[in-house]
């Protein structure tokens, strides 16, 4: 075997290759061994009452006899098979009980459960799962031309992080909740509207579909679209079984070998376990949702910033004790997030492998790539809390683009042999085998079809080392038993970690324990963990000015104390930051400086030495559209100190593109460039554009031509002023306020020259009495002319005037009164006979509208008391 130097995130590391392709070996000891027995299974899904109501879902085995014996037996009920879907079929109208005693039925659960978001509101931060070293090392991992699908509610279609890149959108569907759309954002969000609005694969295509169906979407369609991932961030109640809807998943996972579909685990970690296996324990086995036992998909849980699982996130075990979930994210808003983030991170590395091999991996190769690169967490090995571990997408990424993996197939009793040696200094081997298992039977346990084996032997010592396996015997301690060394025969994944190994050659082996349903085809993702290296910040995530921001590390060995300086790019002097933390805990907290400049970070530990890439600490300039008129826009933004230029940037057909780059904090659009709707500004310092700021959309409302708005100061009024404010005064000569005529023409009230400022008063000193309409006229440079929209005002004559109006009011018609300025009253309605008909509160300024619907014809008398003390009583007449 030949061994390469390679570097992960700025760390050597030693690549060793195997020689030769695998080496298949059967002998006596791999003999097949005699099949488990055969265990009675409930044909009822658990917590399934037999006699419950409403829609269940059916497995028949013989779809015409079971026809048959619906409509001989139960002629009333309703049944409809599922599309796409052989033998699963929906009935109501028949208790669960008397459709499990059918001979043609093989289980039976419930259908009609309603599937609902998991996620709490919360941010995200893309270095605690590397993802900013992958975006940062690896610029042309980004998704492009692959497709992500995200399983729920219609997502927003005006979005412009999805611009130009959704496949199947809907303009009727209704936008039920924003949780769709910020999983998109986070899978494959553009960053259109703002550098945190990138997602882990921003250049992804995105398609939709509705999670009212719990089954696996038409694969003929999925494929149509060339999806290759699909998010699930949602769940229904706690289920612990393997139903139709997990069967499903995983005959799925058979058909499209390439398609990995990944669900969040769940917010209910603090709920006990639903019936089933594990029913009456506490906050173990309650993953949302029977779908999520399948074997072939990814469930992912949620951590805080420094990786600590989430007491709500669900745990495992699945229920044949299988781990579930496999891996943690980061989610502050839950498990949501985490899957979202986990998706994006299957599509960087299924185009990594795309890109070294010109097509896509097989799921299980993605499966056993975010296994073994998953950074342990919680438990030490493999827990029913954080599975493998916290996704790590710059070792998923890296084991395909370096080739850290083999792949191969088993038979029953074959033994496929792999040699690697092992470089003096490694810190940990890993290694980790996952398959694509066959479906298995609803309500098996164990669902596992196909069992293949994983171990590790030295061949100078002659040791051998067993996969972590963990004890999957329902009683709290055996579930909190650490993971032992010991063979797994559960799970269609297995891991095996050795601890500073001795150098030296090892053999991989991969054996057919039972293969029923053969040849199993399998993948094993290794690595050799060691060095050093940085992962946030990057240079192209800028951490903001004159906050806290955590720093972040990889480091692969003891714990070690390690000196942290930071040096503003141009200086020579390294600004010491902390003198002595520990390297193990691979995260440190800092507050930033206040101004807007570039640096580096550095960890000295010994003689060793890890430096960052040169970063943004950033304040973005804040724009401003300060109009946006037919002909030209006018756009300005705050200074940054030390900037020379600015870099304008505008929105292409999937994403921003520069525009061109300024010395000023201004920029006239005009012609052509006008037809860039949004816009956004970065500033450039020494030479390096820096972090760009929220983008601005020329026509949204407020971002007029000039005339940001204009209003009365009171609707109803003795004195008639109006409030102007202005985008800006660039190139304006007046302002004029003009008060409306009786043919329609308007006559000049009062002209002001604005000079710097863009708020002003205006005001008409002679007002008509009654209604009246105004406007404001902007007069530019070159004699153009610009208006605001009118408003009207009601001016009173005198303080203590009411207006009631109209009279006679016809029934269903408003009645409206007019109160003095400055007055708040209450008003009653009453009949001749001193009947209450209604009552209405008026605020000051406010015209009350009092409903006559409910009055018939006649006379009233209305009663209005002003709350300055008098009271008005006026005679009015309702008609029909």
């Amino acid at each position: 075997m030949s061994a390469t130097v390679f570097r992960r995130a700025g760390c050597l590391f030693l690549l060793l290759g195997f020689g030769g392709a695998a080496t298949p070996r059967a002998t006596a000891q791999t003999a097949a061994p005699k099949p488990a027995p055969v265990k009675s299974v409930s044909r009822l899904a658990p917590g399934l009452r037999p006699a419950a109501a409403g829609w269940l879902r059916v497995r028949v085995r013989d779809e015409a006899a079971f026809r048959q014996w619906l409509a001989r037996t139960w002629p009333r009920a309703l049944s409809q098979a599922e599309p796409h879907h052989a033998a699963l079929w929906r009935v109501r109208g028949v208790a669960p009980a008397e459709l499990a005693a059918c001979p043609w039925v093989s289980f039976v659960e419930a259908a009609d459960r309603l599937a609902r978001p998991e996620r709490e509101l919360g941010g995200t931060d893309f270095g605690a799962n590397s993802v900013t070293a992958v975006q940062a090392r690896y610029p042309g991992l980004t998704g492009a031309g692959l497709t992500v699908s995200i399983k729920e509610a219609p997502l927003d279609l005006t979005d412009i992080d999805f611009k130009g890149r959704l496949l199947n959108p809907d303009p009727q569907a209704p936008l039920l909740n924003t949780h769709a759309t910020t999983m998109a954002t986070i899978v494959a969000g553009g960053g259109n509207s703002a550098p945190k609005g990138r997602g882990v694969a921003w250049q992804a295509r995105i398609a939709q579909s509705s999670y009212d169906n719990l089954l696996p979407d038409d694969g003929v369609q999925l494929a149509g679209q060339g999806v290759s991932v699909q998010n699930h961030s949602y769940g229904v109640d706690v289920e612990s079984f393997y139903g139709l809807e997990a069967q499903a998943y995983d005959q799925q996972g058979q058909q499209y070998p390439s398609l990995v579909h990944v669900f969040s685990s769940g917010n209910s970690g603090d709920q006990p376990a639903a019936p089933g296996p594990y029913a009456g324990l506490g906050q173990v086995a309650n993953l949302t949702g029977e779908f999520k036992n399948s074997k072939n998909s990814l469930s992912v849980g949620a951590t805080d910033a420094l990786g600590q699982v989430s007491a709500r996130s669900s745990r495992g075990p699945a229920a044949d004790g299988r781990v579930k979930p496999e891996l943690v994210a980061f989610g502050d808003g839950g498990t949501s997030d985490a899957a979202a983030l986990v998706s994006g991170i299957s599509l960087l590395v299924q185009q990594a492998h795309q890109r070294q091999y010109g097509r896509l991996p097989p799921a299980a190769l993605v499966r056993a790539a975010l296994l073994n690169t998953a950074d342990d967490t919680g438990a030490p090995q493999v827990d029913f809390v954080a599975g493998y571990g916290q996704a790590d997408a710059l070792g998923a990424v890296q084991t395909m683009l370096d080739n850290r993996f083999v792949e191969a197939a088993a038979t029953q009793g074959q033994e496929q042999v792999f040699r690697l040696t092992v470089p003096a200094g490694t810190h940990r081997l890993k290694l980790t085998l996952a398959w694509t298992d066959p479906a298995g039977a609803a309500n098996a346990a164990p669902a596992l079809v196909n069992d293949l084996d994983l171990s590790l032997h030295h061949l100078a010592s002659g040791q051998h080392w067993l996969p972590w396996t963990l004890n999957p015997y329902p009683h709290p301690d055996s579930l909190a038993q650490p993971a032992r060394r010991r063979p797994n025969h559960l799970d269609n994944a297995e891991q095996i970690t050795l601890d500073a190994p001795v150098a030296g050659t090892y053999e991989l082996r991969v054996r057919g324990y039972r293969v029923p349903q053969g040849p199993q085809a399998f993948s094993v993702a290794y690595e050799f963990e060691t060095g050093l290296c940085w992962i946030s910040p990057t240079s192209t995530h800028a951490l903001g000015a004159g906050t806290t921001e955590r720093l972040r590390w990889q480091w692969a060995g003891p714990a070690t104390p390690a000196r942290l300086e930071y040096q503003p790019l141009g200086q020579t002097a390294w600004l010491e930051l902390s003198p002595a933390l520990d390297l193990s805990t691979q995260s440190f907290a800092w507050t930033t400086p206040a101004a807007t400049q570039p640096g580096r970070l550095r960890l000295v530990a010994g003689p060793a030495t890890a430096v960052s890439d040169t970063f943004f600490v950033a304040r973005p300039p804040r724009l401003v559209v300060a109009f946006a008129c037919e002909q030209e826009a006018l756009l300005t933004w705050s200074r940054t100190p030390g900037a020379t230029a600015y870099q304008v940037y505008v929105l292409g057909d999937t994403h921003l593109v520069p525009l061109r780059q300024v010395p000023d904090t201004t920029l006239l659009l005009a012609g052509p460039e006008l037809a860039n709707r949004y816009v956004a500004v970065a500033p450039v310092v020494q030479g390096r554009i820096g972090e760009r700021g929220p983008t601005e959309d020329l026509q949204q409302a407020g971002n007029g031509c000039y005339v940001r708005s204009f209003l009365p100061r009171q609707l109803v009024t003795d004195t008639v002023r109006f409030d102007l404010e202005l985008g800006s005064t660039f190139r304006l000569q007046t302002v004029t306020l003009q008060r409306r005529r009786s043919d329609g023409s308007f006559q000049d009230i009062e002209t002001l020259n604005p000079g710097p400022a863009t708020t002003l008063v205006l005001t008409d000193a002679a007002p008509l009495t009654g209604y009246a309409q105004y406007r404001a006229r902007l007069t530019l440079g070159g004699g153009n002319e610009v208006y605001s929209q009118p408003e009207r005002v009601f001016r009173v004559m005198e303080a203590a005037a009411v207006l009631v109006y109209p009279v006679p009011v016809a029934v269903g018609e408003p009645l409206r009164i007019v109160l003095p300025p400055e007055q708040a009253a209450d008003v009653w309605v009453y009949d001749l006979a001193g009947r209450l008909q209604q009552a209405v509160a008026a605020e000051q300024g406010v015209i009350p509208r009092i409903p006559t619907d409910g009055l018939r014809p006649g006379t009233y008398l209305l009663r209005i008391r002003l709350r300055g003390g008098a009271t008005i009583t006026r005679r009015i007449t309702v008609v029909q």
